[in-house]
């Protein structure tokens, strides 16, 4: 009968460090995220606060003389076809 030795491998580690490295720069990225998007989040604040509104005439369906209608607002005058 064959006798089979099973020898226990060297201590030395054939691994290059490519999976510390690579955890290394996503927990940087990570955190680097959170400082960016947790943060203000976490205060309430926006990220953006300047805000524009452009008033846009006829928006509410307002109907007078800058109604987007084209009305004049004369009671019992149509407004323009679509």
């Amino acid at each position: 009968m064959t006798t089979i030795v099973n020898t226990p491998p060297s201590g030395e580690s054939s691994d290059s460090g490519l999976g510390l490295i690579l955890g290394v720069i996503i927990a940087i990225a990570l955190v680097v995220l959170f400082f960016v998007y947790g943060l203000p989040a976490l205060r309430n604040q926006p990220t953006n606060t300047n805000v524009i509104t452009v008033p846009v005439p006829g928006a509410t369906g307002a109907t007078g003389s800058t109604g987007a209608t084209g009305s004049t607002g004369a009671p019992g005058t149509p407004g323009k076809p679509y």
